[in-house]
């Protein structure tokens, strides 16, 4: 297992830091974080706006967090294949009474650029995406690998985030 710097597993750390980038960006939207004890459901992190929306008192959304260092447009789509069949399932379809997200955190390849810190502020590297597979079709769980494609346009932003949680009616 390769480890990093601070002896932890580099995939760990890779993936604790797409969910600090979460926690960041939702933070600057207004919302609150919430991480499940176990990861039994699928489901990562979830997004509350705690006030009113309409009629809809504290919308919330749940999301699944990936990272990845290497991810290359082709045609306005990311092609992501990092999901597993019971991962895929835990997002895909409908009938989830809260939203679910799959959002992609691109990160640098060394742990130690994920952040830089100077005079003018604190930089997060490299940039996150969502997307929705409430569309899609169920897999059979026991499928290695499915392939989500990623708007390049779906770029996580505070006001984006803001407005995801905004839209859970």
């Amino acid at each position: 297992m390769r480890t990093s710097m601070s002896g932890i597993s580099w995939r760990a750390q890779q993936g604790q830091f797409g969910e600090d980038y979460i926690r960041v960006l939702a933070t600057a939207a207004g919302l609150t974080v919430s991480k499940c004890d176990l990861d039994v459901d699928g489901i990562d992190l979830q997004l509350t706006l705690p006030d009113d929306v309409g009629s809809v008192r504290s919308p919330r959304i749940e999301v699944q967090v990936k990272t990845v260092s290497r991810l290359r447009p082709v045609d306005g789509l990311f092609r992501y294949d990092g999901l597993n069949g019971w991962q895929f399932n835990k997002l895909a379809g409908p009938g989830f009474m809260v939203p679910r997200y799959l959002f992609l955190v691109t990160v640098p390849r060394e742990a130690a650029r994920y952040a830089d810190l100077n005079h003018h502020g604190l930089l997060l590297r490299h940039i996150g995406y969502w997307t929705s597979l409430h569309g899609r079709e169920t897999v059979p769980e026991g499928r290695a690998s499915v392939r989500v494609k990623v708007p390049t346009a779906h770029v996580l932003t505070v006001p984006r985030l803001r407005d995801l949680v905004e839209a859970a009616r």
